[in-house]
């Protein structure tokens, strides 16, 4: 399935992160020994465990809500942190980052979906986090972009115009706070059930786990 979808996504320059949660070592390797090298966790436990065990070359990113007391756990070498949803989250990152001589890079994490279970900010508080003192004295991380999970239903006309809205706060940041665009460039949209609706709607990144590695083994 792996070149499969790299080869849709290839036109697009859409990036893959092969969600790998719950999957062994040995089941991430089989699509590391095919050139696949993101890869993205939920849960810190695990994926430290993973990056111990693992090449070092593989690029990790973090997907799942991040709690404050963890981020030291991951800071020495995550990659990116797709779901960053409060200020507090960002200070911690790059506090710890900073004990590792590290920028980090992060996205914003934006609640589009109409379901109580997600997390994330809404574009007012990006806002005001944007304009704070607080968010200046940050040095040691860097907001390379924005993502967000649609609503899980089969109404995919409910799940475009969610992508659509993520892609106009991602415009929106762009426009009025992030002067390099080739540093704000990211919108991690898109999983195993809406991928190819993300990409349509302007996906750089997509996050696919079940269609990769089968189903979650919980």
């Amino acid at each position: 399935m792996l070149p499969q979808i790299l080869e849709e996504l290839r036109p697009t320059h859409t990036q893959l992160v092969a969600v790998s949660k719950t999957k062994s070592p040995e089941e991430i390797l089989k699509l590391y020994e095919q050139v696949q090298r993101d890869f993205g966790e939920n849960k810190v436990q695990e994926l430290t465990a993973k990056y111990e065990a693992l090449p070092k070359d593989i690029r990790w990113h973090f997907i799942g809500h991040l709690q404050t007391n963890k981020v030291k756990y991951i800071a020495p070498f995550i990659h990116l942190i797709h779901s960053v949803d409060s200020l507090e989250v960002l200070k911690e990152i790059d506090k710890q980052a900073k004990k590792y001589n590290r920028i980090i890079d992060c996205l914003l994490q934006f609640k589009i979906a109409q379901e109580d279970t997600k997390y994330g900010f809404d574009l007012e508080s990006v806002e005001a986090i944007l304009q704070s003192a607080d968010f200046q004295t940050l040095k040691n991380i860097q907001i390379t972009g924005v993502m967000g999970m649609a609503t899980f239903t089969e109404d995919e006309a409910q799940v475009r115009r969610e992508f659509e809205q993520l892609q106009e706060f991602f415009k929106i940041l762009k426009n009025k706070y992030f002067i390099h665009p080739e540093i704000f460039k990211e919108i991690s949209m898109g999983m195993s059930d809406d991928y190819k609706i993300a990409v349509e709607e302007g996906s750089t990144m997509v996050r696919i786990g079940t269609l990769l590695f089968g189903a979650r083994n919980y």
